[in-house]
């Protein structure tokens, strides 16, 4: 079973809807015993880090993200709260990448919203995707490029699209929205 980590950030039924299309089912749930006790963890969502952050503590699911062993799959603000920290809501985050989450610099077209691609360099989660494949981004903030970067993006400035540490994985794009490029990276994910 995969568990979605719900914590009132958007975007949770996006993901579910495309664990159902590859025939895997899933819970939508913020209960710590469900998630310790899933075969995979996502950790999606659309949101402010301040806000989702104060969400997870007041449940123990900073904690509970931080222990577990079955493989994680953070998503865009998922991506964000598992770093160090971010600007937004000068936000203390999870920790588990050794990476600041940063503002887009003022006066360029932000939010980042649309297709764009990424170069592999890389990690287990990303195998088998061509160089420079396209995915759907939506997001003013991004994680700065650490030891712990499986993926770069480059929109204004080189940022971290995807990052990979032992048993924990995040990507700043959305594979739910990104067409056969972010299906195959699900299936890579539902593999390991």
């Amino acid at each position: 079973m995969i568990a979605i980590i719900q914590y009132n950030a958007g975007n949770i039924r996006s993901v579910q809807n495309a664990l159902r299309r590859l025939g895997c089912e899933s819970i939508v749930t913020d209960v710590p015993e469900e998630i310790r006790g899933a075969d995979k963890v996502i950790f999606p969502g659309v949101g402010e880090a301040g806000t989702a952050m104060q969400y997870l503590r007041d449940r123990g699911l900073d904690e509970v993200i931080c222990s577990l062993r079955q493989p994680v799959l953070g998503i865009c603000l998922g991506l964000q709260l598992m770093c160090t920290h971010s600007e937004e809501g000068d936000t203390s985050c999870l920790g588990i990448f050794d990476a600041a989450v940063r503002r887009f610099p003022p006066g360029e077209k932000v939010p980042h919203i649309g297709w764009n691609n990424f170069s592999h360099i890389g990690g287990r989660l990303l195998s088998g995707i061509p160089a420079e494949a396209d995915c759907y981004y939506v997001h003013s903030y991004y994680a700065e490029r650490c030891n712990d970067t499986s993926a770069v993006c480059d929109y204004i400035l080189p940022f971290s699209a995807g990052l990979e540490k032992d048993n924990f994985f995040a990507l700043q794009f959305h594979p739910e929205k990104s067409a056969a490029t972010g299906e195959k990276i699900l299936q890579n994910f539902l593999a390991l």
